[in-house]
Parts: C-alpha cells; sequence; structure tokens
C-alpha cells in the first residue's frame, strides 16, 4: 500500500503557514467554551484554560457546575474567572445546565469538553444533548470521552468532532462502532496509521492518540505523525487538546492541518 496519506512532522511543522498566519490581534484569534469539573475537582478546564491562553486564544469562558462555585472562591489568587450551570446533588452538570451551555456554545467559535465530569447518569443526558443540538467545532478529551464509547453513534459521524483520546479509549471506541479492524496494544506505528486511514475514512470523527512516544492526528483519511516527549496520559490530553481547540477554531476549514501543528506546538512550545 502507498501511504500518501501518511505525513512525518519530524523537526519542523507540516503545515509553517498556519504559524506565520496566525492571528496577533484577539480580537480576531476566536472564542473558545471550556466546559468541564464536577464536586471533587475542575483541574482539568482550569488547565485547559491556561494552555488556550498560551496558545494565543482570543477569549475564553470556562463553564463549571455551580457546585464548585465555593470552592473557587476559597482559593487565594484564583484566576479563573468561571462561570457556573446546574449541578446535581452529587456535583455533576444537571439537566438544567443544558440551557447554559447550548447559550455559551452558540456565543463561541468551538467548544472544548475538557473533562473531569465524573461519573453521573444525569451529566451523561447532558452531554448528549449538547453534542446533538450544537453543530460546531467541539474537541472532547479525558472523561468526556468515556461518556461517548458505549454508544458512538451521536459523535462518529458529527461533523466538526474531535476526540484527544489514549489508545484504550481508541480501542473501546472502535470495538464499540463495530470497526472491523481490531485495535491493539501491540500495533506498530504502521499498522495503526493504516487503522486511523481507514477508520476517519468510513466516519467523520476526527481523532488524537498517543502511542507510545508518537501523537498521531487522523483526519478524513489523512494521517500525520509527531514524536513527542509529553509524559503522563493526564497531562498531554488536556495540553492537547486545548491546543488542538484554539488552532482548529482559528484555522476551521483547515481540521487536518489545524489539528497536526496543534500537535507540533503542544510538544515544542507548551
Amino acid at each position: 500500500m502507498a501511504h500518501t496519506f501518511w505525513h512525518k512532522q519530524v523537526s519542523k511543522p507540516l503545515f509553517p503557514d498556519l504559524l506565520w498566519s496566525k492571528p496577533e490581534n484577539k480580537q480576531h484569534a476566536g472564542k473558545l467554551l471550556i466546559i468541564g469539573g464536577h464536586a471533587h475537582g475542575f483541574a482539568a478546564p482550569a488547565q485547559a484554560y491556561t494552555i488556550a491562553e498560551k496558545t494565543g486564544i482570543g477569549i475564553a469562558r470556562v463553564l463549571l457546575p455551580d457546585h464548585l462555585r465555593s470552592q473557587l472562591t476559597k482559593l487565594q489568587g484564583n484566576t479563573l474567572a468561571a462561570e457556573f450551570a446546574p449541578s446535581t446533588p452529587s456535583g455533576g452538570f444537571a439537566t438544567l445546565a443544558v440551557a447554559e451551555m447550548l447559550g455559551a456554545s452558540a456565543w463561541a467559535d468551538g467548544v472544548l469538553l475538557a473533562g473531569d465530569f465524573g461519573r453521573n447518569s444525569e451529566t451523561a443526558v447532558v452531554l448528549e444533548k449538547l453534542v446533538s443540538k450544537n453543530s460546531g467545532i467541539m474537541t472532547a478529551t479525558k472523561d468526556a470521552v468515556e461518556y461517548f464509547l458505549n454508544a458512538p453513534a451521536a459523535v462518529i459521524d458529527r461533523a466538526n468532532t474531535c476526540f484527544v483520546l489514549t489508545m484504550a479509549q481508541l480501542q473501546k471506541l472502535a470495538t464499540s462502532a463495530k470497526f472491523s479492524h481490531a485495535i491493539t496494544f501491540g500495533m506498530d506505528l504502521l499498522q495503526l496509521v493504516d487503522t486511523l486511514h481507514e477508520f476517519t475514512t468510513k466516519h467523520r470523527l476526527h481523532i488524537i492518540v498517543k502511542h507510545h512516544a508518537t501523537i498521531l492526528v487522523a483526519v478524513n483519511g489523512q494521517v500525520s505523525t509527531t514524536a513527542t516527549k509529553l509524559g503522563p496520559e493526564d497531562s498531554w490530553r488536556v495540553v492537547t487538546a486545548s491546543a488542538a481547540a484554539v488552532w482548529w477554531l482559528q484555522n476551521p476549514n483547515k481540521p487536518y492541518e489545524a489539528l497536526t501543528t496543534a500537535v507540533y506546538e503542544a510538544t515544542n512550545k507548551l
């Protein structure tokens, strides 16, 4: 098989034009809505906000469950200007939060489901409704992805959707989607490239996954690979997803180029 769809990003960015044309004025750098958090933590959305700022977002808003309001007011020197939506008694997003999410997402050029949602059946309904009623650019990572792995129909053929996920999550996604090829931890890089090419040719979902020391981006059958030193699973996902969300909303018509460039920046600059 001729791998004309595979592009390797080594010491230089594959798409330098995107780096040179990056908006310098915040007024033209886009609006990002970051959603996440539950009663026991909001590290992921807080980190996502920091990375989005470093990546050059114009305006970022953070939406958390209102159960967290008291926790944020106790933090000295807190710089996270969060907004709040209704929460369940256990501290996750409640069904009533859908209206706030849809209103805020209509304002935004892109939405990042940053994670730390916890396990909550009501939150699952909230995220499902958000995905189905909002058609804009949406990036999801960490446990936000988990909510869609058992029933992926809502996302695998949704336009403008990117998952930043682990190999274990990718394996579960492919199994639930009844994909023809098994995804295993023992795959070599070439096998994974071929598999992602086929999966994203068949489905509209964009995928960013790390296999050993390589981050792969797959969009509409095109695959890029970038060697990375980004560390633990939690860390690389939030950093990469946040950079991806910003680059993508700034280049909405070039998802493959934008996501690949985001991986380069996350690996080399953030």
